[in-house]
């Protein structure tokens, strides 16, 4: 393989809607770079960035995956990303190593919810976008007029900086060409041909249309530099050559945001895509340099010595070979047959095989024997990659994703993308004690290739948890468990951790005695107890006066509380947010212990308890949902149902935001339920917030099923 300089490389995210056919197309670019020798399929597993087993049963992207294409003299990588939104962490992570973002677009549907995601967040790192309009070759694809009103709503969303740079030639025979709106050169396909067009006539059908897109093109670009609205007042035009600077120039700075036409299953449009990206898309090297941490040297420090050595300070790598070497992790892949698999960016510097690198993340050394750079699953070994570049190394002792690595003594350090919080947890149970064993250590290194997982045990309930993004996410997780690593598990909806609480002042005495010849047991106390504000937790007071229990002995009086509440009054749920006052008692110089004051703590809670109108607590959650409009009222509707309390709804890129308090049993299995409601187009957010009182239907059957005595009325 050929050794590509920063300035010759060309890094892409792959991103839009579930469906829009990312992998498809990216499929159809290889084919049309002559990387493979046949368009692979997803629905086959043939697809290059289509391995994972999980993902060709389900047909649905959920974690990056690497291709790259060699095109006349440059190398352009392509990070394909799931377009579910709830694999979406994943796409937000593949915005860290490239410099420019493909937008997909599917043209049946138009911009869709995830479409407005991944467009805001490669506005927040100030990526290029480049919108491609999908399968156009579809019966139900938009006709002229709709590809006008498709523009228009583009245009809308994200401004009048979207641009046509093609023109789709689409008319009896279907889709089967593009015209070049730069040179206006129109260039014809054979469907389900090769990928490469031949350079033809421009239709008359089209000419026209042709000829006002080239015109509003030229005004756009030529409104960002005023040499340019100068040459073109005095010619009428811009000459190709200055034009196609210009545009490389806009499409950098973020001025303009050009519109492409393809079909990845028919193989119409890519090699001008392609090419397009050769040309217009910028080049590492062109990029800003790269902000990041680093330490403090003593040398560096100013002279009053207001900084102390090693402390951090903001710092720029330029993307640049006689930089230090650096490289930044975004993500690794435990593959069944090469191990753990470890992608990175050559951040700066230049990188030879067999480089002995710090990892500055861990403090530990690496060493990378061989490096390669991935076309899909296939690893393709090279000798040396250089700054800008995207590459992989296998069997890396403690690198995980996000971790940085370089030259020892140039330590930079690089921000992750902020990963959501899960929004789904479940019980999970291994099947036998064979898969007890391999549960573990299996869902560790899954934990490395994603870091949305978590696997953890509840303390209350004594469960072990798996959360994910949700539902379809752990099931995917339990499927792959068992494919991949032989582990036979059960989803169980997990146990909500309600809690007790009191509602009332009581006070109530304890006396443990018991004689059993020699000395006896003897301990007599006498406590109040009185709730406290949410969130307060177990408070302990000591009003004894006058020695009426010795000093050494009124810890045991709270070890023998703290135990109870542990325990639960009402169903087994400990009891919080209350104080405890032992204000009196009695002892015996002989028969008393720490135990007996112990036991006594004991009586004398669970009858203050009796009295002090003991109530359940549940945990309720901070939730927001991001839907289109047209489905704000359905969902308002469905919280109602939840016991949901609403706080409010505002207007976001992706529709309508609501913001909502609902109880965690309300929700164990939400996400199905907006999926459902929404189409698919919907997403959510959840955290726990605090807890509140259960309400007394609800309460009763709770307690009922735990077999408990049911609660008090409430007076």
């Amino acid at each position: 393989m050929k050794n590509y300089l920063g300035q010759d490389v060309r890094n892409v995210a792959v991103t839009g809607h579930a469906h829009s056919g990312k992998t498809t197309l990216i499929a159809a670019l290889l084919q049309a770079a002559k990387m493979t020798a046949t368009r692979g399929r997803v629905e086959d597993g043939s697809a290059v960035t289509a391995y994972d087993e999980e993902e060709v049963a389900r047909r649905t992207t959920m974690a990056n995956a690497v291709a790259y294409a060699e095109w006349n003299g440059v190398k352009i990588n392509f990070l394909d990303t799931p377009g579910f939104h709830m694999f979406l962490h994943e796409t937000r992570a593949a915005m860290m190593p490239v410099e420019a973002v493909l937008v997909v677009i599917n043209a049946q549907t138009g911009a869709e919810a995830v479409t407005d995601r991944v467009w805001k967040y490669a506005g927040e790192v100030n990526l290029p976008r480049i919108l491609v309009v999908n399968q156009v070759d579809h019966p139900k694809a938009d006709t002229r007029l709709g590809r006008q009103h498709m523009i228009e709503q583009f245009q809308e969303r994200w401004g009048r900086q979207v641009v046509p740079v093609q023109l789709p030639i689409v008319d009896q025979d279907g889709f089967h060409g593009v015209v070049d709106l730069v040179t206006m050169k129109a260039f014809l396909y054979e469907p389900n041909g090769s990928g490469r067009g031949e350079a033809g006539k421009i239709p008359d059908a089209v000419a026209a249309d042709a000829k006002a897109a080239h015109e509003a093109l030229v005004e756009l670009v030529a409104e960002g530099k005023d040499e340019l609205m100068e040459e073109y007042f005095r010619e009428g035009t811009i000459p190709e050559e200055h034009l196609v600077a210009a545009i490389h120039e806009a499409v950098r700075e973020d001025r303009l945001f050009p519109v492409l036409y393809t079909s990845g299953l028919t193989n119409v449009g890519t090699d001008h895509l392609l090419e397009f990206l050769k040309v217009y898309a910028p080049a590492p090297t062109e990029r800003e340099p790269m902000a990041a941490r680093g330490k403090l040297q003593a040398a560096a420090a100013n002279g009053n010595g207001a900084h102390a050595e090693g402390q951090d300070e903001t710092v720029t790598r330029k993307v640049d070979d006689k930089e230090p070497l650096a490289l930044y992790v975004y993500k690794t892949m435990t593959d069944p047959f090469t191990g753990r698999v470890t992608f990175f960016k050559v951040v700066s510097g230049k990188l030879k095989t067999d480089t002995a690198v710090q990892n500055y993340t861990r403090q530990e050394a690496e060493s990378l024997t061989h490096i390669y750079v991935m076309q899909g699953r296939k690893p393709v070994e090279v000798q040396e990659l250089h700054a800008g570049d995207l590459g992989a190394a296998v069997k890396l002792r403690v690198t995980l994703t996000g971790d940085t690595l370089g030259e020892k003594g140039r330590e930079i350090y690089m921000d992750t993308p902020a990963m959501p919080e899960p929004a789904m947890t479940y019980a999970i149970e291994p099947k036998s004690r064979a898969d007890e064993d391999k549960l573990a250590p299996a869902l560790h290194k899954m934990m490395e290739d994603d870091p949305m997982i978590r696997f953890f045990r509840d303390p209350q309930t004594n469960e072990f948890l798996v959360a994910g993004a949700g539902q379809p996410h752990i099931e995917a997780l339990v499927s792959k468990l068992a494919r991949r690593y032989h582990t036979n598990v059960v989803l169980k909806a997990p146990k909500v951790p309600y809690r007790e609480t009191v509602r009332g002042r009581a006070e109530a005495q304890g006396r443990h005695k018991k004689q059993t010849g020699g000395h006896g047991q003897f301990g007599d106390c006498k406590l109040r107890i009185e709730p406290m504000p949410r969130g307060s937790g177990f408070v302990f007071a000591n009003e004894i006066f006058g020695g009426s229990i010795p000093r050494q002995y009124v810890p045991a009086v709270e070890k023998g509380v703290r135990e109870s509440a542990a325990r639960g009054y009402l169903a087994g749920f400990p009891v919080v947010d209350f104080k405890i006052t032992v204000f009196d008692g009695s002892y015996h110089d002989v028969d008393s212990s720490e135990m007996a004051f112990k036991l006594a703590g004991r009586i004398a809670f669970r009858k203050c308890m009796e009295q002090a109108k003991p109530a359940l607590l549940e945990p309720v959650m901070k939730m927001e949902i991001e839907a289109p409009d047209e489905f704000a009222g359905a969902l308002m509707g469905d919280l109602s149902g939840r016991r949901g309390r609403v706080q409010g709804m505002e207007s976001s890129n992706s529709g309508t935001l609501i913001r909502a308090e609902v109880p965690m049993s309300e929700v164990l299995t939400y996400g199905t339920s907006l999926t459902a409601m929404t189409q698919g187009r919907g997403s959510f957010r959840l955290e726990m917030d605090h807890y509140d009182i259960v309400p007394q239907a609800i309460a009763e059957k709770i307690l009922a099923a735990a077999k408990q005595p049911v609660m008090e009325e409430e007076e």
